[in-house]
């Protein structure tokens, strides 16, 4: 029988271990979502496992995901960026990447952190939802518009309701491990 996955991670090797060690669970760390809020935008209108096979390129090209770093970014920088064939090569995406930066220090001043932020969306616990199947999840939720909002609101670009709703899914914010996926009760732990 095996172990029991929600279906999205399918049998791809870095969809399965994503699924398995990081989707999902609650995340604290501001450079961790930093790097969900760079790579979600850059997600935009592509798939996630594009995404998840340059993600350790874009890890090198954006400096660890150093928002301090990042927010300093040239306009010549974004002239290499631009040459960078292990990244999506998307003007657009990149100078959105250097003002996310920009924007998530302001709410890192404002807030005390990145962190304290996104989980204030969320009163600062994990929604856990009990979805049977995945035609259940939604794709955004009245959440993740006032998120994509308030984002928007910030300087934030790239990151509309439904990348909101999958920053939150990804990050723990919400809980949406099907309940019959053994992740579920793991990351409420």
């Amino acid at each position: 029988m095996g172990i029991h996955r929600c279906e999205w991670a399918g049998t791809d090797p870095r969809y399965v271990a994503y699924h398995d060690a990081e989707w999902g669970v609650p995340e604290h760390d501001d450079r961790k979502l930093f790097e969900f809020v760079v790579l979600e935008s850059a997600q935009a209108g592509l798939s996630w496992i594009t995404i998840l096979r340059k993600r350790e390129n874009y890890r090198v090209a954006f400096e660890g995901f150093d928002p301090e770093i990042i927010a300093r970014f040239t306009p010549a920088r974004v002239e290499r960026l631009l040459q960078d064939e292990g990244i999506i090569r998307n003007r657009q995406k990149i100078e959105a990447a250097i003002g996310n930066a920009r924007a998530a220090l302001t709410v890192r001043d404002e807030f005390g952190s990145i962190a304290a932020y996104f989980w204030d969306f969320v009163g600062g616990s994990p929604q856990i939802n009990r979805f049977e199947t995945m035609a259940e999840i939604p794709a955004r939720t009245p959440l993740s518009e006032a998120m994509a909002q308030d984002m928007k609101a910030r300087g934030f670009r790239f990151f509309g309701p439904t990348i909101a709703y999958a920053h939150m899914q990804a990050m723990g914010l919400v809980n949406d491990h099907t309940v019959s996926c053994f992740r579920w009760a793991q990351v409420q732990q």
